[in-house]
């Protein structure tokens, strides 16, 4: 078996294979020129000449399964370096002088129920126990909190919120 013969062969398959699971051309340019070069390595492996198709696209397979698996690691890489792995004091301290108006703006019980479970990271179940109510109970007060302090920024601004969530842009809304 001739590395050439095989590959004048099963490259148009092989390309259409790698296109119905890789749309980018370049990518899939690459990982051809990868196949051919571990059909070259390990073509003494294969035993008859029946066997060779299989054999490529079980080649063709792992090389594109390697690709997605590089490609979901480049990702996660890329995202670790861009979130913060532990939120300092002074950014919190920044955080709850910014929201410290909106908040102050809820009826006390409300507030302070956004300031020790928001703001000062206190599990919602001590802070039940310390109100002397069940844990469910506190949970729902937490989303009606929470559902206020919306509306108090809802009424105040404007609020452009990407696909995922987060706020990009805002406009303060003028009173007429």
């Amino acid at each position: 078996m001739n590395i050439e013969d095989i590959w004048l062969a099963y490259r148009a398959e092989l390309k259409r294979f790698l296109h119905a699971k890789i749309s980018n051309e370049a990518d899939v340019e690459d990982l051809l020129q990868d196949i051919l070069i571990k059909i070259y390595n390990k073509l003494s492996a294969v035993k008859t000449q029946k066997s060779v198709k299989s054999w490529l696209f079980q080649i063709a397979n792992n090389t594109i399964i390697d690709y997605y698996r590089k490609k979901g690691r480049a990702q996660e890489n890329k995202l670790e370096g861009h979130w913060p792995l532990e939120e300092s004091q002074e950014s919190n301290i920044d955080l709850l002088n910014c929201i410290s108006p909106f908040i102050n703006a809820l009826p006390d019980e409300h507030a302070n129920l956004l300031i020790a479970i928001d703001m000062n990271n206190q599990s919602q179940k001590e802070y039940a126990e310390q109100l002397g109510v069940s844990y469910s109970t506190l949970k729902s007060r937490v989303q009606k909190s929470r559902g206020l302090l919306k509306k108090v920024f809802d009424d105040c601004c404007h609020f452009k919120i990407d696909k995922i969530g987060n706020v990009y842009d805002y406009e303060v809304k003028t009173k007429r």
